[in-house]
């Protein structure tokens, strides 16, 4: 059934989804649109908004450029690489290869999103290299992962809630992520997920005749730099292990410096453990820097798209459409829906925020006031808007573009398979929002 379902959504996407750069200026139109429609916004105070929040991810553009980067580094790691290619020797067939690299992908997503969008591209051109498989779908299972990611130990909206000082302390207080993330109910949604989306992306595996493989010869990462004999002092330091271990060794220790300290993962560690790993394991400069000129050729989508939804996120919020696409979800709600429609409300608002952290600024001056006056429980409220924000990542192709840049293709390779996840995954979620 989900195989028949595919085919055709996967035709649909290649023929109609454009490049996701024109995505995103077709996103920027509909946001506008909707501001002046909708909510009376005029073209110039629309246009101030667009452009006032034009440049304000250009941190997190950076951090995400640096995620694939220093991620593809380690993942080219010869140790890395030798890991990677012995775990995918165990798929001997084109379904066990998309349900290993679906398992692979949620496991990493769960501990931390930015390690499983790299892990899981890494993994999938490692099997798409040892498998006969339909390189489209393996892609698009390996993405298929980063749907538990917010309801794993790296969500953003439950760890804010959970920390001193966020916004919304004074009204909710401190929610512990034993209410959140590792409540029963929680966990129960990411076990079924565990076990339904691998058998889902399994029976989406195309007959031989649909199958599309990719050219092997295009997996292959530039070999590495013929072995020389030093002559010069610049090259003995380019091939010295010494150099990169004085300095790639300080690194690790720092880090397990700072996770005794009792620090937590972000963006920025992870970064950290990625480049200071890769530095380690890479043991050269010139082997690090022959994988560095392969993982920035994937980066061109990040540094022009992400500028264009930093003014999406300023139209939705500044006009005051992301607060109406909320309310009029509280509007339908009672104490016991209310955790499904925020996810429903979440979903929506994330195709044009596609920021955890961001999206709860919004959403959450609708949502809290609106559990409180209903006596809906804020824990299951605030994850409803969470799992909302990760869902509809299957459809938006924001979070897929790290993922895509390593792995050689365009979203419209993945979206038909995506969609169907996005059914899969929406059931499951939303059943157990409104029924656990």
């Amino acid at each position: 059934m989900l195989r028949a379902l595919s085919r055709p959504a996967t035709r649909l996407m290649e023929r109609w989804l454009p490049d996701a750069f024109i995505f995103v200026l077709v996103l920027t139109i509909i946001a506008a649109a909707c501001a002046m429609i909708f909510e009376g916004n005029s073209p110039t105070a629309v246009i101030r908004m667009w452009g006032d929040g034009f440049w304000k991810l250009l941190e997190f553009s950076m951090q995400m450029l640096l995620v694939l980067v220093t991620g593809y580094i380690l993942a080219s790691s010869p140790p890395v690489r030798a890991l990677l290619a012995r775990l995918a020797g165990l798929a001997s067939s084109a379904g066990s290869a998309v349900v290993l690299v679906t398992l692979v992908s949620l496991a990493a997503a769960w501990l931390n999103w930015g390690f499983g969008l790299v892990v899981g591209a890494i993994f999938a051109r490692e099997l798409a290299r040892q498998v006969r498989v339909d390189y489209r779908l393996l892609v698009a299972a390996a993405y298929s992962g980063f749907v538990i990611w917010h309801g794993g130990i790296s969500g953003s909206i439950p760890l804010t809630i959970s920390t001193p000082g966020h916004f919304t302390e004074d009204q909710i207080g401190l929610i512990p992520t034993s209410e959140t993330i590792f409540a029963w109910w929680n966990l129960a949604i990411v076990a079924v997920l565990v076990v339904v989306m691998p058998i889902a992306n399994r029976m989406m595996v195309p007959s031989d005749e649909d199958t599309v493989l990719v050219d092997r010869a295009k997996l292959e990462d530039a070999p590495e730099p013929a072995p020389i004999a030093p002559d010069t002092p610049a090259e003995r330091m380019e091939n010295s292990r010494i150099l990169m271990w004085l300095v790639g060794i300080p690194g690790v220790i720092w880090l397990v410096m700072y996770f005794a300290g009792g620090g937590g993962l972000n963006l920025n560690v992870v970064n950290t453990i990625f480049l200071f790993l890769g530095v380690v394991l890479h043991g050269t400069a010139r082997s690090l820097l022959s994988a560095l000129d392969n993982a920035v050729k994937g980066g061109a989508g990040i540094v022009i798209q992400f500028p264009f939804y930093a003014g999406i996120m300023a139209i939705m919020t500044g006009s005051g459409l992301a607060a109406s696409m909320s309310e009029f979800f509280v509007s339908i709600s009672t104490a016991e829906t209310l955790p499904f429609w925020s996810f429903i409300a979440g979903g929506i608002v994330n195709i044009f925020v596609p920021s955890g952290g961001g999206q709860w600024a919004v959403q959450a001056p609708v949502m809290l006031p609106a559990a409180e006056a209903l006596g809906a429980d804020i824990a299951r409220v605030a994850m409803g808007v969470a799992w909302g924000d990760a869902w509809t990542n299957l459809l938006q192709p924001f979070w897929a573009l790290p993922m895509l840049g390593i792995a050689g293709l365009k979203a419209r390779d993945i979206m038909g398979f995506c969609v169907v996840m996005l059914l899969v995954t929406g059931l499951v979620i939303g059943a157990g929002l409104l029924l656990l």
